[in-house]
């Protein structure tokens, strides 16, 4: 095998297990729900822990991926996300729970940006579009999180016991997919954050980041609790799951359909679907029309985060590494109001009513694209 499918295959591996570890905490957020006996504002502020300590991982990234090749940030953020998905399963108390999601969102935060910025960098490598293969294995890798979660849940499988097998899982395929991984991809230049009057590009690619944020934080942290608490669905993670599925398949489509549309129609038709989605969802909580919507949903958010890394890549005033650190600030100020938010609207007007600010941020995906692509026509 040529030596840059090597390198592709070990970076999809990472994606893949980014998104097993990711989508095995999600679907059990139900469970961390019931057990510490959180009710929807409780929930909605132990998970602001995560932005919060999302923004040091942000801030070590960017100094990271400037300093060293992306292959090792990237492996050790693996590691101690690992073991810290395993430690929030022994966690006993409130307390030590909130100190590791934080160690587990620094990590993760870490890992994200080195992945995203090794993917640009493959991506130079081949004629054809590749990232949004990428992200469809991040997809995928949350599909199987969930299934198996759903099969943990359904079996009565204790926590500990479901993410001591991921985690293990995860550490093997890490320690072999890390001797494949690229070398030499340290940028030599674009490093260093430039203050002052904001790039009109980077400014809008931020913000599309935000809304999208807010959008898959919200599905991500409370589907679950939709489908347990509203739809009263006793395996709850259905409409996570399908959520996942219809966000893993679009992903692998996503490439070719770029070609045929174009990033700007891409973002109408994203807002759209989410719009539409969430709003059978809101209207009609059974549990097929549920289904239906957290499937549009899916389908609608696929395409945001993937076009708008691409994009970021392709900044002349930032390497890609920085770039993608920059608007990666804007995703954790999303998750960080986005999930929590959720939770206090949903203790103060219930969750269905709540779930209308996910419809708010997926239409806002067009007036910011329109402004985007408006500024760089002007150069």
């Amino acid at each position: 095998m040529k030596t840059k499918q090597l390198q592709r295959t070990a970076l999809s591996a990472h994606f893949f297990l980014s998104g097993l570890c990711f989508a095995s905490w999600a679907s059990r957020i139900p469970t961390i729900k019931s057990i510490y006996k959180l009710n929807d504002a409780e929930l909605g502020t132990v998970l602001l822990v995560m932005p919060l300590a999302a923004l040091a991982g942000t801030v070590a990234s960017g100094w990271l991926v400037s300093k060293f090749d992306t292959r090792h940030p990237l492996f050790y953020s693996f590691l101690l996300f690992s073991l810290a998905l395993i430690g929030i399963s022994f966690a006993e108390t409130l307390f030590v729970l909130i100190l590791l999601l934080a160690v587990f969102s620094v990590a993760m935060r870490v890992l994200n940006i080195a992945m995203n910025a090794q993917s640009i960098t493959i991506q130079g490598l081949f004629d054809k579009k590749i990232i949004g293969a990428f992200h469809g294995l991040w997809s995928l890798g949350g599909v199987v999180g969930v299934l198996f979660s759903t099969v943990m849940v359904a079996y009565g499988v204790s926590m500990r016991g479901h993410f001591i097998i991921i985690s293990g899982i995860t550490v093997l395929v890490s320690l072999v997919a890390h001797k494949f991984s690229i070398k030499n991809d340290k940028s030599i230049s674009g490093n260093k954050l430039i203050i002052g009057k904001p790039d009109p590009s980077i400014l809008y690619l931020g913000l599309l980041i935000f809304f999208a944020a807010i959008c898959e934080g919200g599905m991500f942290d409370w589907s679950g609790i939709y489908f347990k608490e509203v739809v009263k669905e006793e395996v709850f993670t259905f409409g996570y799951l399908l959520f996942m599925v219809c966000m893993a398949i679009s992903r692998f489509f996503l490439d070719r359909i770029i070609d045929r549309l174009g990033m700007l129609k891409m973002y109408v038709f994203s807002a759209v679907f989410i719009a539409i989605g969430i709003l059978i969802a809101i209207i009609y909580p059974d549990f097929w029309t549920a289904l239906i919507g957290f499937c549009l949903v899916g389908v609608g958010v696929s395409a945001i985060f993937p076009i708008t890394y691409m994009l970021a890549g392709r900044s002349k005033k930032y390497s890609p590494g920085m770039a993608i650190s920059i608007i990666g600030t804007y995703s954790i100020v999303g998750t960080f109001i986005g999930p929590p938010l959720i939770g206090y609207l949903a203790h103060a007007f219930g969750l269905q009513n709540a779930f209308f600010l996910i419809l708010f941020c997926g239409l806002m995906f067009i007036p910011v694209s329109q402004l985007l692509f408006k500024s760089q026509n002007k150069k």
